[in-house]
């Protein structure tokens, strides 16, 4: 299902990216999932998932800017293993993302989201990658590859990398550097799937290609937006903005999949 690309739904699709990049300047991160997430309500899930790559982008690159010389050589040397694992696994992720009917994918990604809702609020244990990024072993090279490899394949099929954010947040980084730090290693990964979304012909049409380079402008107004306001929300009212779009997302994704109206 591809939705004509009428007047509203420019505007509907314009509102989501917006919002989705203010969620992102406030909290850091949130982009990728709640862009996808509502886009997929909408439209095709994978077509969503592509259609996002380049505003993703756009977002990432414009975060990195907040990052001095210094703290960017430091954290590419600090990371670059994590950041070469997932760009492998987000490559295969995306050559098996246009294999995936439509509903499965479509309940996937609802009931992804609703679980990292519900870890969020400590309601059910996922895989501990806090955990496994406070070991010895989470943090040598070995263990920044088992990480990037598993959350790339996730991440190249659905857009979502919480587990790679919950990866970073267990390095005890400032709000600010870590903000930097996931725009870093998103900006990686985004950079090799706008390359290889063309060469797998990934993109449904030029139209499709064409409106999601459009969709960085939004995008990063949005961040721009949500930047000026990151002081002033306190940390509990991001996560409750970024968990509140989440869990209706994540519903209606999963009801749309099941066939229930």
């Amino acid at each position: 299902m591809i939705v004509t690309a009428t007047p509203t739904t420019i505007a509907i699709v314009t509102a989501v990216v917006l919002v989705a990049g203010a969620t992102n300047g406030v909290a850091g991160f949130g982009f990728a999932v709640v862009g996808t997430m509502a886009l997929a309500t909408m439209i095709d899930p994978a077509t969503a998932v592509v259609f996002m790559i380049v505003p993703i982008f756009a977002v990432n690159l414009s975060l990195v800017s907040d990052l001095s010389r210094r703290e960017l050589r430091t954290c590419s040397r600090r990371f670059w293993p994590l950041i070469g694992a997932a760009l492998v696994g987000t490559v295969v992720g995306m050559a098996v993302l246009g294999r995936i009917p439509e509903a499965p994918l479509r309940v996937g990604l609802g009931v992804l989201t609703l679980g990292f809702v519900l870890s969020a609020q400590k309601r059910v244990p996922l895989p501990a990658w806090t955990a496994v990024g406070s070991s010895d072993l989470g943090r040598s090279r070995a263990g920044m590859f088992g990480v990037g490899a598993v959350s790339g394949l996730l991440f190249g099929g659905t857009n979502v990398g919480v587990q790679l954010i919950a990866y970073l947040r267990s390095f005890d980084l400032s709000h600010g550097l870590f903000v930097g730090v996931v725009a870093l290693v998103f900006l990686g990964l985004n950079g090799i799937r706008v390359v290889v979304a063309g060469v797998l012909g990934l993109y449904p049409s030029s139209t499709v290609a064409a409106a999601s380079l459009a969709a960085a402008l939004p995008a990063v107004a949005g961040v721009a937006v949500g930047k000026r306001f990151r002081s002033r929300i306190s940390a509990r009212a991001r996560r409750f903005t970024v968990l509140g779009l989440l869990t209706v997302v994540g519903l209606r994704l999963v009801t749309g999949g099941l066939g229930i109206p």
